[in-house]
């Protein structure tokens, strides 16, 4: 999340802002805001399902199952940092509000005649998974792989996770804990992470192979630059600026960043999972893509925006990829030495790297760039190609003068 700001905009502080009132101004004022329900086909996929008979897991900071929004929408859940509720709806943290911002555009069923968020998926059921980024019983590491395993363990057909560790590698306790989501059918979703918050390249869980990557776009379906990173793992592209979500309390925020363009894809997939009960995670996937609308370079925007409602109805060939595969490969090939993702030892005075929820931006990490980016090749490498061209240009000048002189003075 880039930013959240007064719904109202009278007053900024920072980046924080405040709710602005537990009930909206209007009935509609709530519900006029979410652009993408009608630009983006959602509506009109309504008209085929609204997800009912998926439940989609929310790695996140909790959920307040008890917003108007979001009530009988939470049906189960549990707390992996061993400082929230046993059922996952107790907001923990620093980003508390986050995890109901989530759920609430993922599969909020609104309140009222026409009040409220309504989700992608409103019909979807939720499991609401509270993990404590940086604190807890535990390392963030760790409690990640425990909430994806339980997640599969209690029904999850779709995991939804805005969050990013930052770096572009992850420890082995990922490989087992997501190779076993994906060997069960489970589609994982992660986002891509936010320019604005300092993830300057797309980290884990949006790096690894099977794994759905949410990029970010403005209004007007281009690429946020703020609000949105940029790399090859990139899936699809949605809505990461000018959002609304539902806060714990009854309120609502605007914000903005894949943290909230992740859950909006979720719930296509839960609308796609919805409408072809029967199709595996691989061909759930390829409509998701397949149906996406071209909108430029796929390291910005993926296969495009997503289009929920081609995504439900199109007439799309069936694959036979499954992203279990993708993952066991991947191991195969680049687990044959240790991890450079293993937790630093305590006391060295280097920070271990850590999942966070995308609006935070986690300190600079040793592990974050493997290989150096296009931009520093083209700022560092490209002047030094010069310069070396010009030295040995003067050098051989130089030799070619020094011989005719010697020869003028032989004559």
């Amino acid at each position: 999340m880039r930013g959240r700001r007064w719904l109202a905009g009278v007053a900024v502080l920072g980046v924080v802002a405040s709710i602005v009132t537990a009930v909206p101004a209007s009935a509609d004022s709530i519900r006029d805001r979410e652009y993408w329900l009608t630009s983006y086909g959602i509506t009109r996929a309504w008209d085929t399902t609204r997800g009912a008979g998926v439940t989609v897991a929310v790695i996140d900071t909790g959920i307040d199952g008890s917003h108007p929004d979001l009530t009988g929408t939470v049906v189960g859940g549990t707390d992996v940092s061993g400082v929230g509720a046993a059922n996952g709806q107790k907001p923990i943290g620093a980003d508390s509000q986050h995890g109901t911002m989530v759920a609430s555009m993922l599969a909020g069923h609104g309140h009222g005649a026409g009040d409220g968020v309504i989700g992608v998926a409103p019909a979807a059921k939720l499991l609401a998974v509270s993990v404590g980024f940086g604190v807890g019983s535990s390392d963030s590491d760790d409690q990640i792989a425990r909430a994806v395993r339980w997640s599969v363990d209690n029904g999850a057909d779709i995991i939804n996770m805005s969050l990013t560790r930052n770096t572009l590698d992850w420890p082995t306790s990922w490989d087992d804990a997501f190779l076993y989501a994906m060997e069960h059918g489970v589609i994982v979703v992660a986002a891509a992470g936010n320019r604005g918050s300092g993830t300057t390249e797309v980290g884990a869980p949006a790096t690894m192979p099977g794994v759905v990557v949410v990029a970010g776009v403005d209004r007007n379906g281009k690429a946020s630059f703020d609000a949105s990173s940029q790399g090859i793992t990139l899936t699809v592209s949605a809505p990461s600026e000018d959002l609304v979500g539902a806060s714990p309390g009854g309120g609502y925020y605007s914000w903005a960043g894949t943290s909230g363009a992740t859950p909006l894809v979720a719930g296509v997939l839960a609308l796609i999972k919805a409408s072809h009960p029967n199709l595996s995670a691989g061909n759930i996937i390829n409509r998701l893509t397949a149906t996406a609308t071209p909108a430029g370079d796929a390291i910005v925007y993926g296969s495009g925006l997503m289009n929920a409602s081609a995504a439900v109805t199109a007439s799309v060939a069936s694959v036979k990829t499954n992203p279990a595969d993708d993952l066991r490969e991947w191991i195969r090939l680049n687990r044959r030495a240790p991890s450079t993702a293993t937790p630093v030892p305590t006391g060295t005075g280097t920070a271990t790297p850590r999942p966070t929820p995308i609006p935070a931006a986690a300190p600079a990490s040793p592990f974050g760039r493997v290989l150096p980016s296009v931009g520093s090749l083209r700022d560092l490498g490209v002047p030094l190609l010069v310069y070396l061209a010009f030295a040995t240009l003067l050098f051989l000048l130089s030799r070619a003068g020094a011989r005719a002189f010697k020869r003028a003075r032989r004559k």
